[in-house]
């Protein structure tokens, strides 16, 4: 889909819905990786992977387990380390939001309604949602959506068709009225084999780029 479709025309949908990490948060998965080689002989690349997740971290980015469960399992699998060790390495994936992001979504907020619709858990939601008030950018960020999604805490995720019926349904929209942008391309699929309009986002890409 060309890029040139979007060019000026963010107006002309009722709402964009965006993914979070990959979108709007750059996120570094090999330094998740990293961080548990450093400090636990568990072989960590065996339970996660950005494309596969074993069923621990599915049930955890699904609310149907806790944050506390979470990391007594890892224990269990041989990672021995406190809560604030697990979640340090947990959470070394989450970098930056850039301000030029934050700048141009605030920006697009004034031109269709936004809603945020993130495949996350409780420990990485907490971790943003600190980083970003710590900047002083919580406020504003949030600010720029009419909702928030989270799948641990609605219970439901990407690439899922019934996930994406479930917004509109929730927000009384049409699927031709909604544009949606992620990074995954399986995320992509579902959201067009639901109806909308969807976009790959590729690395190095920016969404600005998409509206000129």
């Amino acid at each position: 889909m060309s890029k040139a479709l979007f060019h000026d025309h963010a107006e002309h949908f009722e709402a964009i819905i965006l993914d979070l990490g990959g979108v709007l948060l750059n996120l570094d998965y090999g330094a998740t990786s990293k961080a548990f080689k450093a400090h636990a002989t568990g072989d960590f690349d065996a339970l996660f992977a950005q494309a596969s997740q074993s069923d621990l971290f599915d049930r955890l980015e699904t609310g149907k387990i806790s944050p506390a469960d979470f990391r007594e399992a890892l224990r269990e699998l041989g990672f021995a380390m406190n809560d604030d060790e697990l979640d340090s390495c947990w959470n070394a994936m989450l970098l930056d939001l850039p301000a030029s992001r934050l700048d141009y979504i605030d920006e697009l907020c004034m031109r269709s309604g936004l809603i945020l619709l993130s495949n996350t858990n409780e420990i990485h939601i907490q971790r943003f949602e600190e980083a970003m008030k710590a900047k002083g950018q919580w406020d504003r960020f949030s600010g720029c959506f009419v909702e928030m999604y989270y799948s641990s805490r609605i219970g439901k995720r990407k690439p899922d068709i019934s996930t994406f019926k479930w917004v509109l349904e929730d927000n009384g929209l049409s699927a031709g009225e909604v544009l949606f942008i992620d990074d995954t391309l399986q995320h992509v699929e579902g959201a067009r084999a639901a109806g909308l309009t969807a976009y790959h986002l590729q690395k190095g890409e920016e969404i600005a780029d998409l509206f000129g």
